[in-house]
């Protein structure tokens, strides 16, 4: 997993909880449902139903929106990865480019030995 691309990573971890979210909810509408069937009066069997189906209806769209926020993410990293990459190259190019060319073309005047160097001394 060490090797594994991060993007893979926040995919697998989203399926993960969205499908531990939709069975919760199955079961706790499987619940519900239990309960409706043991009403004793039409008022409760019904808002139980209706409680069952709004569970189902509200859990699919909280998957539904951590799904898209794990695409958002991964694909956000993925971006960020391929941006970073792009400008370490293009970092890499200018490197080589500078090291390529030579310092400069200007040379320094040669030391001046003997007579001449007293004379420039005397002088300055």
């Amino acid at each position: 997993m060490a090797e594994a691309d991060l993007d893979l990573v926040i995919r697998s971890v989203a399926k993960k909880q969205i499908k531990l979210l939709v069975d919760a909810a199955k079961k706790r509408h499987g619940r519900l449902m239990g309960q409706a069937a043991k009403a004793a009066d039409r008022d409760a069997k019904a808002r139980l139903k209706d409680l069952a189906k709004n569970t189902l209806q509200l859990a699919a769209s909280a998957a539904r929106r951590l799904e898209i926020t794990a695409d958002n993410a991964a694909d956000s990293y993925i971006r960020s990865m391929k941006r970073v990459i792009e400008e370490q190259a293009a970092a890499k190019q200018a490197a080589a480019k500078k090291a390529g060319k030579p310092k400069s073309t200007k040379t320094k005047p040669a030391k001046q030995t003997g007579q001449k160097a007293k004379k420039a001394k005397q002088k300055g």
